[in-house]
């Protein structure tokens, strides 16, 4: 007779842009912990052939797609985060989409906790699949300094981003756990490597 396999809790990883959200998850997954990435079930729900992208196509226009079908993604950012009603539109379409994808990967799961990592896990409701959030957390000016050096955007940008997102107190009034990642990246593996211990003494992702 073979031992059912435990259903692992689910940690909900989130912080804003140029939090370092990306950096900590990957060090988890590094520790052997199943991670799926909200910003990757985005992408999955927009290929070319899915429902979500012919709906966006209809009503943005033909001047969202590439020449290969593809979303461009950058044309489709400008109009959303210039018009707040074409952004709640958008929104209103895929996050049930991009739930279900979450959904049915995180069923996956093998490892005694999997993690969930979204930069609107708490505004698209995400946070409702967790049963403990994880805030990577980190000043707003040292947020728009990173996303500048990485991403090649404008200021303006990063602060329309940073605007559409769910603010730092409303992240951290969500939060069980919350990691400050104002060091270096050997400091923010350490501090993962801390919780990863911690959180497999939870079950159900409580002690």
């Amino acid at each position: 007779m073979t031992t059912p396999v435990a259903t692992p809790w689910i940690l909900g990883l989130t912080g804003g842009i140029g939090s370092g959200k990306s950096a900590a998850a990957e060090h988890f997954t590094t520790l052997g912990v199943d991670l799926v990435d909200a910003d990757h079930a985005a992408r999955w729900v927009v290929e070319p052939g899915r429902p979500a992208l012919a709906r966006i196509a209809e009503h943005f226009g033909s001047a969202v797609l590439q020449a290969d079908g593809q979303l461009d993604r950058a044309a489709l950012r400008t109009l959303i985060f210039e018009v707040p009603e074409e952004r709640r539109w958008l929104e209103g379409l895929l996050h049930p989409l991009i739930a279900d994808e979450i959904r049915d990967h995180l069923a996956r799961a093998r490892s005694p906790y999997a993690i969930l990592v979204s930069p609107l896990l708490i505004e698209s409701g995400q946070y409702r699949m967790t049963q403990r959030i994880l805030v990577i957390d980190v000043p707003q000016s040292l947020q728009i300094q990173r996303t500048l050096q990485r991403d090649g955007i404008s200021e303006q940008q990063v602060q329309a981003i940073l605007k559409a997102q769910s603010s730092r107190e409303d992240r951290l009034n969500h939060a069980d756990d919350v990691l400050v990642n104002d060091q270096d990246l050997a400091w923010l593996h350490g501090e993962v490597e801390r919780l990863h211990h911690f959180y497999l003494t939870l079950r159900g992702g409580r002690s």
